[in-house]
């Protein structure tokens, strides 16, 4: 176990640089870019298959303990060790990383993106899952950080050589330049945290930190390690007001780049939160509590108030940019779980990272097919008179971009409900030392952000899938009782028997989308009615976590 981390971790390492090698003659392939591809899904693929083993080998009956742990002395002057393991927490995390890379991978074999040389494409995107893997496996402070900075440079290029500029002030050269100055400005506050931890404890031990929770630690201390520390976290979250730099990042990614963004990036800030700030630095967390609480539903409902201003008919709104938006509120719901300090809210905020990497995902994808198939992702295009109207040209599409919408807005049954519900039941009874009033005031927010939330995602649902309606001609008579009003919609194309419409240019899922999507499709029900397989992890974890060490 302990040889199959160290290889999900530098397994992608090696696939980066074999991309550069001539292909062996089983992934030759039709032609260079071809084999390049197909190498980039080989690679992937193996990382899965050994995620998967390792989740399978994990000893459920003790999540809370580090488990696969390899604890090797690297730089013996600052007593920095290579240090690895996955418990709970993680391993749920490292196995979502593995899931969405390799199916963008697979994505990207039939729809590469445009931009320059695959070699470079593949190579970055291995790289990137490196990083992504390592920052949940870890265990030393000053290896989280470098893991969690490793990410910035292969994003950077996904966004700023293979994105797009519709809709991106200043195109995607500026949104790439906006997110890595953004992040790396929060990494540097970040690492002065990490720094004033390891030298006043005397570690960069992660785990020895935690099971000493804070009392090596003075609470002035504390106070601005979490502050330095959440300041970087915050960015990378994307907390309220440090989010500017996701949704120009959002919508001039390419599809893939967007998923991987939404679905493991994300997930780095909150995680660091839970990992390092929870069980290192308790006091501190508690002093700060209160306001990322605060922020995190301002969050929910500027987010949503944003989503419900771009959907709106003439806003002329980018849906990219209006799952950008949603995703900052529902990173709110994980801040906020996070900030009630309780075993509840902690184990919601797990939760709705996961749900939120399955559904956006899988939204991003959808987002992606639709521009695609139109060449656009605004909305008041797809929604007009010769927009989308789903249902009638591509029912698959449109009953697929239902779903997702239905499991973001929390529908009770899919993956999206039970970490909303957990985070506001935290926030009911938040942890010693918090004001309780001041919690219930941001529940009842939160419940309103539920709400909204809602009401975007319908509009969307609404206006995409169902298309406008036509402005009936007042001589024209009523149709008979029993036929079809087509004046409701705009007219569809001639479909086959299949229900694919006959338009050129046009098509409902493809095969390759159909296998890409419906692993997403597939976990995001199963983890809504049976949450106890997440639950059951994280929850040992968690308890561990926040008694300083001890089960």
């Amino acid at each position: 176990m302990q040889a199959l981390l160290a290889l999900i971790i530098a397994g992608p390492l090696i696939g980066a640089a074999a991309v550069f090698l001539p292909a062996p003659p089983g992934l030759k392939g039709r032609s260079p870019d071809q084999a390049v591809l197909r190498h980039g899904v080989t690679v992937t693929g193996a990382i899965l298959a050994a995620a998967i083993v390792l989740a399978l080998g994990f000893d459920r009956d003790h999540a809370s303990r580090m488990q696969a742990t390899t604890d090797i002395s690297w730089i013996k002057a600052l007593d920095v060790r290579i240090h690895l393991g996955v418990d709970g927490i993680s391993l749920p995390l490292l196995v979502l990383t593995a899931l969405l890379t390799f199916l963008c991978a697979l994505y990207s074999y039939f729809k590469m993106p445009k931009g320059p040389s695959p070699k470079a494409f593949v190579a970055l995107l291995l790289l990137l899952e490196s990083g992504t893997l390592a920052t949940f496996a870890v265990l030393d402070l000053l290896l989280f950080f470098l893991a969690f900075e490793m990410v910035l440079i292969p994003m950077y290029f996904l966004i700023a050589r293979w994105g797009g500029s519709e809709g991106v002030p200043g195109g995607r050269q500026a949104a790439a330049w906006k997110f890595i100055l953004y992040t790396l400005l929060g990494s540097v506050v970040m690492l002065l945290g990490l720094l004033l931890i390891g030298l006043k404890a005397g570690t960069f031990d992660m785990v020895a930190l935690a099971t000493d929770n804070g009392r090596g630690l003075s609470t002035s201390t504390q106070v601005i390690a979490v502050l330095a520390i959440g300041v970087g976290l915050a960015v990378k979250t994307p907390m309220w007001p440090l989010h500017s730099w996701l949704p120009d990042a959002h919508t001039a990614a390419p599809t893939v780049g967007s998923v991987l963004l939404a679905g493991v990036l994300l997930k780095m800030g909150t995680y660091g939160f839970v990992r390092i700030v929870l069980p290192i630095a308790p006091d501190g967390m508690r002093t700060f509590a209160p306001y990322l609480a605060a922020l995190a539903v301002v969050g929910i409902v500027y987010g949503s108030l944003a989503c419900l201003a771009l959907a709106r008919q003439g806003a002329g709104g980018d849906l990219k940019r209006l799952i950008a938006y949603s995703s900052v509120g529902h990173m709110g719901f994980v801040l906020l779980g996070i900030a009630t300090m309780t075993p509840t809210g902690v184990n919601g905020a797990l939760f709705a990272n996961i749900a939120h990497g399955l559904i956006t995902g899988l939204l991003f994808f959808l987002v992606g097919a639709l521009k695609d198939r139109y060449g656009t992702a605004d909305l008041d295009t797809l929604a007009g008179a010769t927009g989308a109207a789903l249902y009638g040209r591509a029912p698959r599409l449109g009953g697929l971009l239902a779903f997702a919408a239905v499991a973001s807005l929390g529908l009770p049954g899919l993956a999206g409900f039970w970490g909303e519900m957990l985070t506001m039941f935290g926030a009911f009874d938040p942890a010693a030392g918090l004001s309780r009033p001041a919690f219930l005031t941001f529940m009842a927010i939160a419940g309103l952000g539920t709400l909204l939330t809602a009401a975007y995602l319908l509009i969307v649902v609404r206006r995409v899938c169902m298309g406008v309606q036509v402005p009936r001609d007042p001589g024209t008579a009523d149709p008979a009782p029993g036929t079809a009003d087509l004046t409701d919609t705009p007219a569809a194309p001639d479909t086959g028997a299949r229900g694919t419409p006959a338009a050129p240019g046009f098509a409902d899922v493809r095969t390759y989308e159909l296998v890409a999507w419906t692993p997403l499709v597939a976990l995001t029900v199963l983890a809504g009615l049976w949450p106890a397989i997440l639950l059951g992890l994280s929850d040992p974890a968690v308890q561990k976590l926040l008694a300083g060490g001890t089960s």
